[in-house]
């Protein structure tokens, strides 16, 4: 597709606006792990952590058909979300000492590259398709994302900050995000399909459901380990 053709930028702007839509969730994910940072480290945290993101998401674009087809890939990664979410609302160490504040932020830039990479798995089928196989096209797209999505983290990083109440939100939409993932595994399409049978629903209210289920499931867990922690 030539640069300077009008079917070029259509696509590229089609790119740029379905990765804005759905990194709504994924900046969700970076503000939460941020928060705990200094200032400083905040910053660093959100930069990194949503280049190394996008960077991932090219490489998982590039090879999304096959992947999304392997069985228990969308099962890891639902359980992942629910542990990622948990822990996110565990209370960081008291004592911060400068390798603990080091470790902490590679500790919050991982948890943003493992959260977007699992949350990315369904979000890159759009993404490939308005690329329409063209690789140029698809890095040049989520590229310039790249300072979209820090900007949104950023700001919901402010919001949390006043509303601290968000951090639980935030943590049960990752549950309600590895619920959904959970019933599209290719593996669990068998059981899935016979369950909706059987509640008379279709698998997208099924998923619905169990979304639910998995948003509590990380609001109870959190609950729990909270209680553990400061007894």
């Amino acid at each position: 597709m030539e640069l300077s053709s009008a079917a070029f930028w259509i696509a590229l702007l089609q790119i740029i606006w379905v990765n804005i839509l759905l990194s709504g969730d994924n900046a969700v994910v970076i503000a939460l792990a941020a928060r705990s940072l200094p200032p400083v480290q905040q910053r660093k945290a959100i930069v990194v952590g949503s280049a190394a993101a996008i960077v991932m998401r090219i490489v998982l674009t590039l090879v999304a058909a096959e992947l999304l087809l392997l069985p228990w890939l969308k099962l890891i990664g639902a359980v992942l979300l629910v542990y990622i979410g948990v822990s996110l609302l565990l209370p960081e160490g008291e004592e911060e000492g400068e390798g603990k504040g080091h470790g902490s932020l590679l500790a919050a830039i991982r948890t943003i590259m493992v959260a977007d990479l699992v949350m990315s798995l369904d979000n890159v089928v759009a993404v490939a398709a308005a690329a329409m196989g063209d690789t140029t096209l698809l890095v040049i797209g989520l590229a310039i994302s790249i300072p979209l999505v820090i900007f949104g983290s950023t700001l919901l990083l402010r919001v949390i900050e006043r509303f601290p109440i968000i951090v639980w939100v935030g943590a049960a939409l990752l549950g309600f995000i590895a619920g959904e993932l959970l019933v599209g595994d290719p593996a669990l399409q068998g059981p899935v399909a016979r369950i909706d049978t059987a509640l008379g629903v279709t698998q997208h209210d099924f998923g619905l459901m169990v979304g639910v289920c998995g948003a509590l499931l990380v609001l109870v867990l959190g609950k729990i380990f909270l209680a553990r922690s400061k007894a």
